[in-house]
């Protein structure tokens, strides 16, 4: 297997960070998100308009073999249920599996020198097979990821929501800052976050007694737009 292969699977152990041994889902304490379940009809969540971007990086004394990614999908569907009050909401979203594009021109372009060049379309689809296969994401049997939760905004727009993940027959919570942008069109909900594997009970993925393996830490970032 070559390195650069090797590399690229290892990657996607990240994707799966979620994948926490199934737990029982917490109940909101005081102070976390919480909404009125009495909220109105959903508002869509526009998949034309929207993105999910993962980033994620080598480690290792051979990480120079490898590279960094960015995996996106740009088919989230999903509904934000705003409450009456319009500063909490209850949201879902679904995010399939055969989605996913790895490395693509333009988004490595737009995250900067951790991401330098092109990377070669075998690598890519060798990229994108590890990562629906039964050792990840197992699209077969668990076609799509589904996210739901809460969320709270502040007067400054800005707000946290509590996200429960379903992925590859796994469960996941974790919580996610983000902004709101308003305008004459469809609201904008924009965020990332740092989420750590073993944070989620899982250990990064290493080869070669270490030489060759993933980071810890990867970062995920969403663009959502939101019917009005």
């Amino acid at each position: 297997m070559r390195a650069s292969t090797l590399a690229t699977i290892t990657c996607l152990v990240a994707i799966s960070g979620c994948g926490a041994p199934p737990a029982e889902r917490p109940s909101a304490a005081a102070g976390q998100p919480r909404v009125e379940r009495s909220a109105p009809a959903g508002r869509a969540i526009d998949p034309n308009q929207s993105e999910l971007r993962l980033l994620v990086y080598r480690a290792g004394p051979l990480a120079a073999l490898g590279h960094n990614h960015v995996i996106v999908n740009r088919t989230l569907t999903g509904s934000v249920r705003v409450a009456p009050d319009g500063r909490s909401a209850a949201f879902e979203m679904t995010i399939p599996a055969d989605g996913f594009d790895v490395d693509p021109s333009r988004a490595r372009a737009e995250e900067g020198a951790d991401f330098p060049g092109e990377i070669d379309a075998d690598a890519r689809a060798g990229t994108l097979r590890n990562m629906l296969g039964p050792a990840l994401l197992d699209a077969q049997h668990h076609p799509a990821i589904r996210l739901d939760g809460e969320a709270v905004v502040g007067a400054d727009d800005r707000g946290r929501a509590l996200v429960h993940a379903r992925l590859a027959g796994h469960d996941a919570t974790f919580t996610a800052p983000f902004e709101l942008l308003r305008g004459s069109g469809p609201l904008r909900v924009r965020g990332a976050l740092s989420l750590r594997q073993s944070a989620l009970g899982l250990t990064p993925f290493s080869a070669l007694l270490g030489a060759l393996a993933v980071r810890d830490d990867f970062t995920a970032k969403f663009d959502l737009s939101i019917a009005q």
